[in-house]
Protein backbone atom coordinates (compact mmCIF):
# COMPACT_ATOMS: atom_id res chain seq x y z
CA UNK A 1 0.00 0.00 0.00
CA UNK A 2 0.77 3.74 -0.18
CA UNK A 3 2.72 5.17 2.67
CA UNK A 4 2.93 8.43 3.50
CA UNK A 5 5.17 11.90 3.17
CA UNK A 6 7.60 12.89 5.96
CA UNK A 7 7.52 11.67 9.35
CA UNK A 8 5.32 10.95 11.98
CA UNK A 9 4.98 11.88 15.82
CA UNK A 10 3.65 7.88 16.54
CA UNK A 11 3.65 7.45 20.19
CA UNK A 12 6.45 5.45 21.65
CA UNK A 13 5.51 4.54 25.61
CA UNK A 14 8.07 3.26 27.62
CA UNK A 15 6.84 0.20 30.22
CA UNK A 16 8.32 -1.66 33.33
CA UNK A 17 8.96 -4.80 32.44
CA UNK A 18 12.87 -6.37 32.17
CA UNK A 19 11.84 -8.09 28.78
CA UNK A 20 10.17 -4.99 26.83
CA UNK A 21 12.52 -2.48 25.46
CA UNK A 22 9.62 -0.38 23.73
CA UNK A 23 5.89 -0.64 23.38
CA UNK A 24 4.39 1.36 20.29
CA UNK A 25 1.17 2.92 20.20
CA UNK A 26 -0.22 2.92 16.89
CA UNK A 27 -2.13 6.22 14.92
CA UNK A 28 -4.92 6.02 12.81
CA UNK A 29 -4.76 7.09 8.67
CA UNK A 30 -7.36 7.00 5.86
CA UNK A 31 -5.65 4.86 3.35
CA UNK A 32 -7.91 4.17 0.08
CA UNK A 33 -11.38 4.82 1.98
CA UNK A 34 -10.78 3.11 4.98
CA UNK A 35 -9.03 3.19 8.53
CA UNK A 36 -5.46 1.21 9.47
CA UNK A 37 -3.84 1.73 12.18
CA UNK A 38 0.25 2.45 11.48
CA UNK A 39 2.53 1.21 13.74
CA UNK A 40 5.83 1.08 12.24
CA UNK A 41 7.97 3.27 11.29
CA UNK A 42 7.59 5.45 14.34
CA UNK A 43 9.94 8.03 15.92
CA UNK A 44 11.86 6.22 18.55
CA UNK A 45 11.76 2.46 17.01
CA UNK A 46 12.16 2.84 13.07
CA UNK A 47 12.32 -1.06 12.69
CA UNK A 48 12.20 -4.45 14.06
CA UNK A 49 14.27 -6.57 12.45
CA UNK A 50 13.67 -5.63 8.33
CA UNK A 51 10.23 -4.77 9.11
CA UNK A 52 10.28 -0.73 8.80
CA UNK A 53 5.88 -0.53 7.68
CA UNK A 54 3.79 -2.36 9.62
CA UNK A 55 -0.05 -1.35 9.22
CA UNK A 56 -3.11 -3.06 10.82
CA UNK A 57 -6.00 -2.95 8.13
CA UNK A 58 -9.43 -2.79 9.24
CA UNK A 59 -11.24 -4.80 10.20
CA UNK A 60 -13.56 -2.49 7.88
CA UNK A 61 -17.19 -3.73 6.61
CA UNK A 62 -17.60 -2.07 2.52
CA UNK A 63 -21.45 -1.86 1.62
CA UNK A 64 -22.00 -3.31 -1.45
CA UNK A 65 -20.59 -0.71 -4.25
CA UNK A 66 -17.73 0.27 -1.95
CA UNK A 67 -14.62 -1.09 -1.68
CA UNK A 68 -10.62 -0.51 -1.64
CA UNK A 69 -8.93 1.55 -4.33
CA UNK A 70 -5.66 2.15 -3.99
CA UNK A 71 -4.15 3.81 -6.99
CA UNK A 72 -1.04 2.67 -8.64
CA UNK A 73 1.87 3.44 -6.79
CA UNK A 74 6.24 3.24 -6.79
CA UNK A 75 8.42 1.40 -4.41
CA UNK A 76 11.85 1.23 -4.06
CA UNK A 77 14.31 -0.66 -1.80
CA UNK A 78 11.60 -3.07 0.15
CA UNK A 79 9.75 -5.87 -0.44
CA UNK A 80 5.75 -5.23 0.43
CA UNK A 81 4.12 -8.07 2.38
CA UNK A 82 0.67 -8.38 2.40
CA UNK A 83 -1.85 -11.04 4.46
CA UNK A 84 -5.17 -11.08 5.32
CA UNK A 85 -7.40 -12.10 8.28
CA UNK A 86 -10.70 -11.72 6.05
CA UNK A 87 -11.79 -10.50 2.87
CA UNK A 88 -9.76 -10.13 -0.62
CA UNK A 89 -7.57 -7.56 -2.42
CA UNK A 90 -6.64 -7.93 -6.46
CA UNK A 91 -3.18 -6.95 -6.76
CA UNK A 92 -1.61 -5.73 -10.45
CA UNK A 93 2.04 -4.74 -10.62
CA UNK A 94 4.20 -3.44 -12.94
CA UNK A 95 6.50 -6.54 -14.04
CA UNK A 96 2.15 -7.91 -15.23
CA UNK A 97 1.44 -9.86 -12.00
CA UNK A 98 -2.25 -9.99 -11.16
CA UNK A 99 -3.39 -11.72 -7.96
CA UNK A 100 -6.35 -12.02 -5.71
CA UNK A 101 -5.10 -12.37 -2.23
CA UNK A 102 -7.53 -14.19 0.23
CA UNK A 103 -7.27 -14.98 3.99
CA UNK A 104 -4.11 -16.93 5.06
CA UNK A 105 -2.08 -16.39 1.59
CA UNK A 106 1.22 -14.18 1.00
CA UNK A 107 1.32 -11.89 -1.39
CA UNK A 108 5.35 -10.57 -1.62
CA UNK A 109 6.07 -7.84 -3.99
CA UNK A 110 9.89 -7.21 -4.24
CA UNK A 111 10.26 -3.53 -5.30
CA UNK A 112 14.20 -3.89 -5.69
CA UNK A 113 15.26 -0.78 -7.92
CA UNK A 114 11.39 0.25 -8.72
CA UNK A 115 8.24 -1.24 -9.15
CA UNK A 116 4.38 0.23 -9.49
CA UNK A 117 1.43 -1.94 -8.10
CA UNK A 118 -2.23 -0.92 -7.39
CA UNK A 119 -4.71 -2.64 -4.40
CA UNK A 120 -8.32 -2.62 -5.19
CA UNK A 121 -11.29 -4.70 -4.60
CA UNK A 122 -12.70 -7.19 -7.15
CA UNK A 123 -15.77 -5.86 -9.03
CA UNK A 124 -18.19 -8.74 -7.73
CA UNK A 125 -16.77 -8.23 -4.20
CA UNK A 126 -17.37 -4.97 -4.63
CA UNK A 127 -20.71 -5.15 -6.16
CA UNK A 128 -22.07 -6.93 -2.47
CA UNK A 129 -19.81 -5.44 0.03
CA UNK A 130 -17.38 -7.53 2.35
CA UNK A 131 -15.15 -7.40 5.35
CA UNK A 132 -11.48 -6.40 4.98
CA UNK A 133 -8.73 -7.06 7.60
CA UNK A 134 -5.26 -8.16 7.65
CA UNK A 135 -1.55 -6.49 8.05
CA UNK A 136 0.20 -4.81 5.08
CA UNK A 137 4.16 -5.07 6.12
CA UNK A 138 7.51 -3.44 4.55
CA UNK A 139 10.79 -5.54 5.10
CA UNK A 140 14.19 -3.72 3.81
CA UNK A 141 15.96 -4.77 1.46
CA UNK A 142 19.77 -5.75 2.62
CA UNK A 143 22.05 -2.97 0.41
CA UNK A 144 23.16 -5.41 -2.31
CA UNK A 145 19.76 -6.17 -3.15
CA UNK A 146 17.79 -2.32 -3.21
CA UNK A 147 18.49 -2.18 -6.68
CA UNK A 148 18.01 -5.97 -7.83
CA UNK A 149 15.24 -6.61 -10.40
CA UNK A 150 11.66 -6.00 -9.09
CA UNK A 151 9.60 -9.48 -8.56
CA UNK A 152 6.46 -10.55 -7.32
CA UNK A 153 5.18 -14.31 -5.92
CA UNK A 154 2.20 -15.56 -4.33
CA UNK A 155 2.04 -18.45 -1.52
CA UNK A 156 -0.84 -20.04 -1.10
CA UNK A 157 -2.63 -21.12 2.15
CA UNK A 158 -1.38 -24.64 1.93
CA UNK A 159 2.20 -23.80 0.97
CA UNK A 160 3.02 -22.03 4.04
CA UNK A 161 4.14 -24.58 7.25
CA UNK A 162 1.76 -24.75 9.73
CA UNK A 163 3.18 -24.31 13.33
CA UNK A 164 1.43 -26.12 16.56
CA UNK A 165 2.08 -26.65 20.10
CA UNK A 166 -0.27 -27.21 22.96
CA UNK A 167 -2.92 -25.06 22.85
CA UNK A 168 -1.95 -23.34 20.23
CA UNK A 169 -1.39 -23.38 16.49
CA UNK A 170 -0.12 -21.14 13.74
CA UNK A 171 1.13 -20.31 10.42
CA UNK A 172 4.91 -19.03 8.94
CA UNK A 173 4.31 -16.32 6.85
CA UNK A 174 8.29 -15.41 6.43
CA UNK A 175 11.73 -16.62 7.42
CA UNK A 176 12.37 -19.65 10.34
CA UNK A 177 10.63 -20.16 13.82
CA UNK A 178 10.09 -23.18 15.98
CA UNK A 179 12.09 -25.10 13.40
CA UNK A 180 10.49 -24.25 10.06
CA UNK A 181 11.19 -22.08 7.18
CA UNK A 182 8.48 -20.29 4.82
CA UNK A 183 8.93 -20.76 1.22
CA UNK A 184 9.03 -16.50 0.74
CA UNK A 185 11.97 -15.02 -0.78
CA UNK A 186 13.33 -13.56 2.39
CA UNK A 187 17.03 -11.93 1.80
CA UNK A 188 17.66 -11.17 5.52
CA UNK A 189 17.01 -13.48 8.61
CA UNK A 190 12.86 -12.63 9.47
CA UNK A 191 10.40 -13.82 11.63
CA UNK A 192 6.69 -13.51 10.96
CA UNK A 193 4.21 -15.78 12.18
CA UNK A 194 0.57 -15.31 12.73
CA UNK A 195 -0.61 -17.30 16.12
CA UNK A 196 -4.23 -18.44 17.96
CA UNK A 197 -4.08 -19.14 21.41
CA UNK A 198 -6.50 -21.12 23.07
CA UNK A 199 -7.44 -20.06 26.97
CA UNK A 200 -4.60 -21.00 29.27
CA UNK A 201 -1.94 -22.15 26.29
CA UNK A 202 1.78 -20.61 26.94
CA UNK A 203 4.05 -20.20 23.49
CA UNK A 204 7.42 -20.03 24.07
CA UNK A 205 10.10 -17.51 22.03
CA UNK A 206 13.34 -18.28 21.85
CA UNK A 207 16.33 -15.37 21.23
CA UNK A 208 16.98 -16.80 17.75
CA UNK A 209 16.16 -13.71 16.06
CA UNK A 210 18.25 -10.91 16.87
CA UNK A 211 15.09 -8.67 16.92
CA UNK A 212 11.58 -9.68 17.84
CA UNK A 213 8.48 -7.86 18.71
CA UNK A 214 4.72 -9.31 19.56
CA UNK A 215 1.91 -7.79 18.42
CA UNK A 216 -1.50 -8.80 19.61
CA UNK A 217 -4.24 -8.61 17.16
CA UNK A 218 -7.27 -9.42 19.88
CA UNK A 219 -7.61 -11.26 22.94
CA UNK A 220 -6.12 -11.34 26.55
CA UNK A 221 -2.21 -11.99 26.69
CA UNK A 222 0.67 -11.75 29.27
CA UNK A 223 4.61 -12.05 27.98
CA UNK A 224 6.37 -13.51 31.67
CA UNK A 225 3.48 -12.02 33.71
CA UNK A 226 3.17 -8.40 31.88
CA UNK A 227 -0.52 -7.97 30.19
CA UNK A 228 0.13 -7.26 26.23
CA UNK A 229 -2.78 -4.57 25.08
CA UNK A 230 -4.44 -5.70 21.52
CA UNK A 231 -3.35 -3.48 18.94
CA UNK A 232 -0.08 -2.51 20.62
CA UNK A 233 3.84 -3.85 19.20
CA UNK A 234 5.97 -4.98 21.95
CA UNK A 235 9.33 -4.93 21.29
CA UNK A 236 11.93 -7.71 23.05
CA UNK A 237 14.56 -7.19 24.97
CA UNK A 238 17.32 -8.97 22.68
CA UNK A 239 18.97 -11.94 23.90
CA UNK A 240 16.14 -13.42 26.37
CA UNK A 241 13.95 -16.60 26.27
CA UNK A 242 10.25 -15.12 26.67
CA UNK A 243 6.75 -16.96 27.49
CA UNK A 244 3.69 -16.07 25.85
CA UNK A 245 0.36 -17.24 28.24
CA UNK A 246 -3.11 -16.62 27.21
CA UNK A 247 -5.62 -15.40 29.19
CA UNK A 248 -8.42 -16.56 26.80
CA UNK A 249 -8.74 -17.00 22.84
CA UNK A 250 -5.79 -15.04 21.42
CA UNK A 251 -4.88 -14.03 17.95
CA UNK A 252 -1.11 -12.87 17.71
CA UNK A 253 2.12 -11.59 15.00
CA UNK A 254 5.64 -12.49 15.44
CA UNK A 255 7.83 -9.80 13.59
CA UNK A 256 11.50 -9.77 13.48
CA UNK A 257 14.77 -10.60 12.26
CA UNK A 258 18.55 -9.51 11.86
CA UNK A 259 19.22 -6.47 12.54
CA UNK A 260 19.80 -3.99 8.94
CA UNK A 261 23.49 -3.97 7.54
CA UNK A 262 23.23 -0.24 8.37
CA UNK A 263 20.12 2.69 8.64
CA UNK A 264 17.60 3.39 6.27
CA UNK A 265 15.49 5.97 5.26
CA UNK A 266 12.39 6.35 4.00
CA UNK A 267 10.42 8.94 2.24
CA UNK A 268 6.23 8.33 0.83
CA UNK A 269 6.87 4.25 -0.74
CA UNK A 270 10.50 4.31 -0.54
CA UNK A 271 12.90 2.91 0.97
CA UNK A 272 16.91 3.45 0.88
CA UNK A 273 20.12 3.32 2.63
CA UNK A 274 20.55 6.90 0.42
CA UNK A 275 18.97 9.98 0.65
CA UNK A 276 20.44 10.45 -3.20
CA UNK A 277 18.43 7.35 -4.05
CA UNK A 278 14.97 8.66 -2.99
CA UNK A 279 15.66 11.70 -4.45
CA UNK A 280 16.01 10.01 -7.70
CA UNK A 281 13.26 7.98 -7.24
CA UNK A 282 10.83 11.11 -6.56
CA UNK A 283 12.00 12.40 -9.42
CA UNK A 284 11.67 9.38 -11.47
CA UNK A 285 8.08 8.81 -10.34
CA UNK A 286 7.04 12.79 -10.94
CA UNK A 287 8.61 12.09 -14.86
CA UNK A 288 6.93 9.16 -14.84
CA UNK A 289 9.47 6.97 -15.71
CA UNK A 290 8.85 4.14 -13.84
CA UNK A 291 7.07 0.96 -15.81
CA UNK A 292 3.26 1.29 -15.54
CA UNK A 293 0.67 -1.25 -14.25
CA UNK A 294 -0.99 -2.82 -17.67
CA UNK A 295 -4.88 -1.91 -17.95
CA UNK A 296 -4.34 0.90 -15.33
CA UNK A 297 -4.96 4.71 -16.20
CA UNK A 298 -4.54 6.18 -12.84
CA UNK A 299 -2.01 6.63 -10.58
CA UNK A 300 -1.05 8.67 -6.99
CA UNK A 301 0.94 11.69 -7.66
CA UNK A 302 4.07 12.65 -6.15
CA UNK A 303 3.03 13.98 -2.46
CA UNK A 304 4.28 17.78 -1.79
CA UNK A 305 8.02 17.19 -0.72
CA UNK A 306 7.52 19.35 2.61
Amino acid sequence: MSGSAGEDPDCHTGVASPVIETMIVPRGRDIGGFEVQRILPSVRRRMVGPFIFFDRMGPATFAAGRGLDVRPHPHIGLATVTYLFAGEIVHRDSVGSRQTITAGAVNWMTAGRGIVHSERTDPTLRHTGGRLFGIQAWVALPQAAEEMAPAFSHHAVESLPRLAGEGWHGRLIAGRFDGMTAPTPVLSPTLYADIMLAAGARLAVSPEHEERAVYVVEGAVSLDGHSLDPGVLYVLVPGQAVTLAAGGESHLMLIGGARMDGPRYVWWNFVSSSHERLEQAKADWKAQRFAAVPGEHEFIPLPDDT
